[in-house]
């Protein structure tokens, strides 16, 4: 059985610095604090003596508390401190009492502020640390696969979502077997540590079963019996994360221009081929991996052609939940209609970058993506008979809700 650990060069499946980047706040973000010590002053100056904008200084250091250093914070407290008091003592103030209550006050503000710059920074090492402990967990259950296997191209990541550190339910796996290159890419309900040994169940049982199993159905039916063996042994959805969504995909070794996919509730593959992205949706729905208590019929694959040149994308819902600022779903085959990619590399490089300026940043759910890319060796390839490429043969070309 070959099975691809990943190199100690390869880059990560979620890249820990990148994130850190994005959650920094904004570099005109700095310049509050300063903005604010200057209106006082510019207030103060404009208003009459009885009047002193106290609380336009007591902001700033507030506001410098989560953007910037203790040094930064205390300096920044400094400043305002020392601008009230110069005030005061050109302006004036309306009594003697007032001033000393304002300087007073002020000053409490300032040591709150430094108070509170030292608890950010304690929660940020905490939450930098937990996303690690993360990172490095999600890593040991999915390596980072070759670049190259069985003849194909391939590519792989894993997006963390910015809301939390938890550790979540989206797994892929790829390899190759007597019977061609098989992939799965899946997501288990829930998150957290019952979803990690979820993961690592979905893909023992799938590296093994590839192996031995001649048939991708065969594979989808060892995954079944996985997962309810599982669910027996644990006694329930509450201490077992319960069903996972799943689409297996195999390219042949003898014929790379077939692709067999068994969709179990999953999101539809997306196959770009010459600036053309298209659903490979199944005739039939299925129920997820690990429901059939619920009702169950025989997997049966559907078909499409792979030409040279074209890529393969397995993701999970991270990327089509994906929202904008106005709620809208991210819609990957309006978006990149008209993109040509060099391999499964390129796509995803755009693809998370597309995803990323749609969400503003970042998501709220993992998202799991693994593509497969046939090269093209520049001949031109003879069709199987009946094909319509690219696409599914016998079955709907377009994704949900009629796209």
């Amino acid at each position: 059985m070959k099975e691809y650990p990943g190199s100690e060069d390869a880059s990560p499946a979620v890249n820990g610095a990148d994130q850190a980047r994005r959650t920094l706040p904004h570099p005109y973000a700095r310049w509050i604090p300063a903005a604010l010590i200057a209106a006082g002053v510019i207030v103060d100056l404009s208003l009459p003596p009885d009047y002193t904008p106290t609380a336009l200084f007591a902001a700033a250091p507030l506001v410098a508390a989560p953007l910037l250093s203790a040094v930064g914070t205390a300096a920044c407290g400094i400043a305002a401190l020392a601008s009230l008091l110069l005030v005061l003592y050109f302006v004036g103030g309306p009594t003697w009492g007032d001033e000393v209550m304002t300087v007073a006050t002020m000053a409490t503000v300032v040591v709150l502020a430094i108070g509170i710059n030292r608890l950010v920074r304690r929660s940020n090492r905490q939450l930098a640390s937990a996303r690690g402990i993360a990172e490095a967990a999600q890593l040991a259950v999915l390596p980072v696969p070759p670049a190259r296997i069985g003849g194909l191209d391939i590519a792989a990541r894993y997006e963390a979502a910015q809301s939390d550190a938890r550790i979540g339910g989206d797994l892929y796996a790829v390899q190759e077997t007597p019977y061609g290159v098989r992939l799965i890419v899946g997501d288990v309900r829930g998150k957290g540590l019952g979803s990690v040994e979820a993961v690592a169940i979905v893909i023992g049982a799938f590296r093994e079963s590839a192996e031995e199993e001649p048939t991708l159905e065969g594979v989808a039916l060892r995954l079944e019996r996985a997962l309810q063996r599982e669910g027996g042994r644990r006694r329930g959805l509450d201490q077992f994360e319960g069903f996972t969504t799943a689409a297996l995909a195999e390219v042949p070794a003898a014929d790379p221009g077939r692709l067999r996919i068994v969709n179990r509730g999953h999101p539809a593959p997306l196959l770009f081929f010459e600036g053309t992205p298209r659903y490979l949706e199944p005739s039939v729905s299925a129920l997820p991996l690990g429901m059939s208590e619920l009702g169950w019929w025989p997997d049966r694959a559907y078909e499409a052609y792979l030409p040279p040149g074209a890529q393969l994308l397995l993701y999970t819902d991270g990327l089509s939940e994906s929202r904008d600022q106005h709620g809208t779903f991210y819609d990957p085959v309006r978006r990149l209609s008209g993109h040509r990619f060099t391999g499964p590399e390129a796509l995803l490089d755009t693809l998370v970058a597309d995803v990323r300026k749609h969400a503003g940043g970042g998501n709220t759910d993992d998202m799991a993506l693994l593509a497969l890319g046939r090269r093209s060796d520049g001949a031109r390839e003879a069709k199987p008979p009946g094909a319509r490429p690219p696409g599914v043969w016998g079955g709907p070309e377009h994704g949900p809700n009629g796209r």
